[in-house]
């Protein structure tokens, strides 16, 4: 065990639902012979967090430094990593894996039997994440202690960016994971609910994946602007009714493929077809009541979506019967309505979970050092950490333009 004398360092720190502060903290030092030590040089804010401000996801930890995305280099290894040295730039996946329990070894490293503290029925370990899933300390911070780094750890190319190899460590994995869920194969017809981050990327892993239509659903112009410039046709909810829309362009059969990249914080649009009648909407707040019974949303700040079940709904009404729908939207443990007796009417096939990120980093990492993918244009944002709460407050509000924001841990 280290015995350096431990020194501060600057992280965000959530205190509560509604609050989060950058602080001064402990920097952090090897506590397991699987350790490493990481100087962080990128992160970033993802969708994810904002479940835990806005209190859709529940049992955070005041006093959890957030975030689950990073780069950086290597300053310190602990005594059974022997594939790491000072001086390594790496890519952190955003879920912990072991490397050896069964689990890892069959490639489900999101449900690795001995990352996650609560025991191995307690599913996935992520940094910056709730206490049932550590909780481990994030990412947004100057450094982390990076667990099981032996076999966790990528090692970066000297031709992928910093920038590049941030979207890496959870969105394109967890996205292209979405679209092998959704089982998207040479000719398939998708449709990528949401056009955050992750759904961009969606619509670029199912191409990567052979699909020949992609069909973006989104609210927001920016975010379907940049859909269209990935090779997507959009639809606008706020104009027209979506699954009407889908099943109109599809020759009323349906798309193939439906990956749900939006989750429990889905929005109801506010006029047009898709606007929900007022039976819908008093359901929908109900629903919101029990997922977020704790939200604060103040000022239109942290505000809890006002559809949680939206983009459950919608897919299961656009696939073709004997299609498939994967989810990779977060949804809380507190979400227990799903359309099943449609779903089963139409024989779907409906698939879910974490994506089991260091499985699919390396693949994923030809592709952007090959120069097939590009993942920097996602980014929209490069803020330095003295200006994240700013930030996560423009992301919350989804001000335009504000699509991705890399978070710069250093001064």
């Amino acid at each position: 065990m280290s015995t350096a004398k431990r020194s501060t360092m600057k992280a965000v720190v959530w205190h509560g639902i509604g609050d989060i502060r950058v602080d001064d903290v402990p920097e952090p030092t090897i506590q397991e012979p699987t350790d490493a030590i990481v100087r962080l040089t990128a992160s970033a804010i993802c969708g994810t967090d904002l479940h835990f401000i806005r209190g859709t996801m529940s049992g955070m930890v005041p006093g959890t430094i957030l975030g689950h995305e990073g780069v950086g280099v290597v300053e310190e290894v602990g005594a059974d990593v022997r594939n790491f040295a000072p001086g390594d730039r790496v890519v952190i996946p955003s879920t912990v894996s072991c490397g050896y329990c069964p689990q890892c070894r069959e490639g489900n490293t999101a449900q690795c039997d001995n990352a996650n503290p609560n025991g191995p029925a307690a599913g996935t370990a992520f940094y910056g994440g709730p206490k049932d899933s550590g909780p481990l300390q994030g990412m947004q911070a100057e450094k982390l202690r990076a667990l099981y780094a032996n076999s966790s750890l990528i090692k970066l190319p000297d031709n992928v960016s910093d920038e590049q190899a941030i979207l890496l460590s959870d969105i394109f994995p967890t996205a292209y994971f979405g679209a092998e869920l959704a089982g998207v194969k040479t000719g398939s017809v998708v449709v990528v609910l949401g056009c955050g981050p992750v759904g961009q990327f969606a619509i670029i892993s199912a191409k990567l994946q052979g699909a020949t239509r992609i069909i973006a659903v989104d609210r927001l112009d920016d975010r379907l602007a940049m859909a269209r410039t990935n090779g997507a046709e959009t639809i606008n909810f706020e104009h027209e009714d979506p699954v009407e829309a889908v099943l109109r362009l599809t020759g009323k059969t349906g798309a193939d493929c439906v990956i749900d990249a939006v989750g429990v914080d889905a929005q109801h649009a506010h006029g047009g077809p898709a606007k929900p009648d007022a039976k819908k909407a008093k359901q929908d707040e109900e629903t919101v009541e029990t997922v977020a019974p704790d939200a604060k949303p103040e000022n239109g700040q942290w505000v809890p979506g006002d559809a949680p079940t939206q983009a459950a709904e919608w897919a299961v009404g656009m696939v073709r019967k004997a299609g498939q729908i994967g989810i990779i939207g977060v949804y809380s443990p507190s979400v227990e309505s799903y359309p099943l007796g449609k779903a089963m009417n139409k024989n779907l096939t409906v698939r879910m979970g974490n994506c089991n990120h260091r499985t699919y980093i390396p693949k994923l990492l030809e592709y952007v050092a090959a120069g097939v993918v590009d993942p920097t244009k996602v980014i929209t944002q490069h803020e330095h950490m003295d200006s994240a709460i700013e930030a996560y407050e423009a992301f919350d509000q989804r001000q335009p333009g504000w699509i991705k924001v890399e978070l710069q841990p250093q001064a």
